[in-house]
């Protein structure tokens, strides 16, 4: 599969973030927008349009309008298994951008602050700040979880077998806690096994320089979620894996 993505520049000031947001005000390009970060790869303009429900046309405007704006990127491919003559021409495919935008007026440096505490964090020789944080993240994590609390199963009296209710009633709650995550910034995704797996670290620019910190704290914050909600804190996991947040939420068991 040929694969040739194209860069993009690290720097970016406050007017080049303004007009990269601002591209997002459009319902299509939203829609597209999710429908392209949804995906682990790249994918085609008819994908994209299908998953947004516009045509083919409309899409392939918008798309380019977000590659323009620097929120997606190109890289060109042939289908899987398509090669040599008559294969045709590669397709364009679109991938997200992993890059953060944030804007503020006036400007604020909260990256600067959350850089000079997690150097704090690599100084603690005594663990005393360490555990300070992980305490905070887990407290925080139980407040934001109590904000949405896991629906009890309410068992229906005509049902002759309980296993085929408790398995939407497992899927209903992940869903459920799909939705709490989303509105902190996580962006869940359901996998096959029925964990919950995550496709960004809220805290990825700070990920990259102190790993260790911010998987903790991931860690901490969505045991509390869980255990705000009444549910069981054990099934958030530390599982880390490329392109994704370091933690897994389990399935009940």
């Amino acid at each position: 599969m040929d694969d040739s993505r194209q860069s993009t520049p690290t720097g970016q000031s406050k007017t080049d973030a303004l007009r990269e947001l601002s591209t997002l005000a459009d319902p299509a390009r939203q829609s597209l927008y999710k429908a392209v970060s949804a995906s682990d790869e790249p994918i085609t303009r008819d994908a994209a349009a299908t998953a947004a429900g516009i045509s083919r046309t409309l899409a392939a405007y918008h798309l380019d309008l977000l590659v323009d704006a620097g929120l997606l990127g190109t890289t060109f491919a042939r289908r899987d298994g398509a090669g040599g003559p008559g294969a045709g021409r590669p397709a364009k495919h679109y991938y997200r951008i992993q890059q953060e935008r944030n804007v503020s007026v006036p400007p604020r440096n909260y990256e600067l602050l959350a850089d000079l505490l997690a150097t704090a964090f690599d100084g603690d020789s005594d663990g005393v700040v360490h555990s300070a944080l992980l305490q905070a993240a887990d407290v925080e994590g139980r407040r934001f979880g109590a904000e949405r609390p896991r629906q009890p199963a309410v068992p229906d009296p005509d049902a002759s077998d309980g296993s085929t209710e408790e398995a939407e009633q497992g899927e209903s709650d992940q869903g459920q806690l799909c939705e709490l995550l989303e509105e902190r910034g996580y962006e869940p995704m359901l996998e096959s096994d029925g964990s919950i797996g995550l496709r960004n670290c809220p805290f990825h620019r700070l990920s990259r320089s102190h790993t260790d910190l911010v998987c903790g704290l991931n860690h901490a914050l969505l045991s509390g979620v869980l255990e705000g909600r009444g549910d069981d804190s054990a099934r958030a996991e530390l599982c880390p894996r490329e392109g994704r947040c370091c933690v897994v939420i389990r399935p009940e068991s």
